[in-house]
């Protein structure tokens, strides 16, 4: 999943970027509110972090622009605790309201709240079958056995899963799971796929040739 951190505080920016790495997340930032929006509408994010107080262009600003392009979640980040920012901030089309300080793993709990109610996925357990995918252990268990995935096999099954039913690109897998300095992409999805099957079944992805993958519910 790809992540964008708009935040102009250095040591913030980097403590959530390298906790969201840590997670298995794709992360891009930006440092003023030109730049966060021009990320945001350019590429598309699974969820946005964005600092209400911005360089050049405000969160608010941001957000406002945002919401005539895309409908991309959004967590806005504030040092105000008061009812009417919280309000201005979700009737300005915020998904959701984090006040500074906060701890990693809240931000990481409603982050994956956002990813799922983006894709309609309620529970943080995606039942597939016999398999099941737990969104916030990140693991997956067959017939009660984990099924030991790593990182990038686990990130492809979760993207899959939210999407199940659905054809999902080879280049949407691109842009959700990899670097854009990654320049072995052409051989790095086929290897995954094949790795998954062998421990989750050949059935478990079905492969639309020259077009992506999906999971059947």
């Amino acid at each position: 999943m790809r992540v964008l951190i708009v935040e102009d505080e250095p040591d913030l920016q980097r403590v959530v970027w390298t906790c969201l790495q840590e997670e298995g997340y794709v992360v891009d930032a930006a440092s003023d509110g030109e730049e966060g929006l021009y990320k945001a509408a350019n590429w598309d994010y699974d969820v946005i972090v964005l600092d209400v107080m911005l360089p050049k262009l405000d969160g608010w600003q941001v957000l406002a622009r945002l919401r005539k392009l895309k409908a991309t979640p959004v967590l806005m980040l504030t040092a105000r605790d008061t009812v009417h920012d919280r309000v201005k901030g979700l009737d300005a089309g915020a998904d959701d309201y984090l006040v500074k300080p906060f701890q990693l793993a809240e931000l990481l709990a409603r982050l994956r709240a956002l990813i799922r109610r983006a894709a309609g996925q309620s529970q943080p357990v995606i039942e597939i079958g016999d398999t099941h995918i737990d969104t916030v252990s990140r693991t997956v268990t067959r017939i009660g056995s984990l099924i030991p995935l790593t990182a990038m096999e686990y990130s492809l099954v979760e993207l899959l899963a939210l999407h199940r039913g659905k054809l999902v690109t080879r280049s949407m897998i691109y842009d959700k799971l990899y670097d854009e300095d990654d320049d072995t992409l052409s051989n790095l999805v086929d290897v995954h796929v094949s790795n998954i099957r062998r421990k989750l079944g050949h059935e478990f992805i079905t492969t639309r040739r020259g077009q992506g993958y999906m999971i059947n519910d």
